[in-house]
């Protein structure tokens, strides 16, 4: 049975109501100190056959200023006796805040660019003839002295898992949540007047702060117009690309394909979703144009 709509639905983005001591639109708030929040999943850092890092009760730390947060173990649930204090990077991350070219061609904890925190000792991991700079660190805080971080950034550690599940870039923020859902809606892409894809069973991605993205089946896809181009590039709640798709002829990647996504998104698997400013998105016959840019 189908969905019932209304006979002529009205579309139109309403004005954003107005804002008062008593009605403010709600703002992604970063903490202006230290914070914390106890979590209880088994995660496990490892290299090569060791478990650098197996905790089942540690916390997540948000720096002041930053909204992405932290992994804190206690030092009993982190291989301590295989890290050695070490000095800090030459180049002070946390005076930059991005990682530097060099990290992202081949990155290493050197390259890290958190903490931001500029007031912490540095450890180095050491075993087996293996050596990696600046692989832990411990906050100079009050409060913080019996917990030790350890680097997610890819390529210091060999693995990290949440319970049984292989995870990456960064831990995930509980607050953060990300919808996909199927949709009837009709999607149609368009680049320079020629249409690459037209679709009604596009599956809706919804996630916290960022643009909305339709992932088409490639069925719906003019894959004869595009180039596959393959590439992997991380997001630590969707998992990783396999490949990027760009225009015959052109050198900007304009849609991608998560061919492993984390089984929380799994439906997304092998679908193409398209750049919102990329592209020219029509939705149902009219320019797609996501809320939170209208509302803002």
């Amino acid at each position: 049975m189908a969905i019932p709509t209304a006979p002529n639905p009205d579309h139109s983005i309403p004005a954003a109501p107005t804002e008062s001591d008593v009605l403010q639109r709600r703002k992604i708030v970063v903490p202006g100190r230290f914070e914390f929040e106890p979590t209880s999943r088994w995660v496990r850092g490892v290299v090569g056959d060791v478990a650098v890092v197996d905790s089942r009760h540690q916390i997540l730390v948000w720096e002041p200023g930053y909204k992405v947060p932290e992994y804190a173990y206690p030092s009993a649930h982190v291989r301590t006796d295989l890290l050695v204090p070490s000095a800090a990077p030459e180049e002070e991350r946390a005076t930059t805040h991005k990682p530097s070219e060099a990290a992202i061609k081949s990155p290493s904890s050197k390259d890290y660019w958190r903490p931001r925190w500029p007031d912490v000792q540095w450890f180095d991991y050491v075993h087996g003839g293996r050596r990696i700079p600046r692989a832990a660190w411990k906050w100079n805080v009050p409060g913080l002295e019996d917990f030790i971080a350890v680097s997610w950034y890819p390529g210091v550690l060999d693995a990290w898992y949440e319970e049984d599940e292989l995870v990456h870039t960064h831990p995930r923020d509980p607050g953060n949540r990300v919808d996909v859902i199927p949709s009837t809606r009709h999607i149609k892409v368009v680049l320079d007047g020629e249409v690459l894809a037209e679709s009604t069973s596009a599956l809706v991605l919804f996630e916290h702060a960022l643009p909305t993205r339709f992932y088409l089946p490639r069925g719906d896809v003019r894959l004869d117009l595009l180039d596959e181009v393959p590439l992997v590039t991380q997001c630590p709640y969707k998992g990783y690309t396999s490949s990027y798709w760009r225009r015959k002829g052109t050198q900007r990647d304009i849609a991608w394909t998560y061919g492993a996504p984390v089984h929380q998104v799994s439906a997304i698997k092998d679908g193409i979703a398209f750049f919102n400013d990329r592209v020219e998105l029509i939705v149902d016959g009219e320019p797609f144009v996501d809320s939170p840019k209208v509302w803002a």
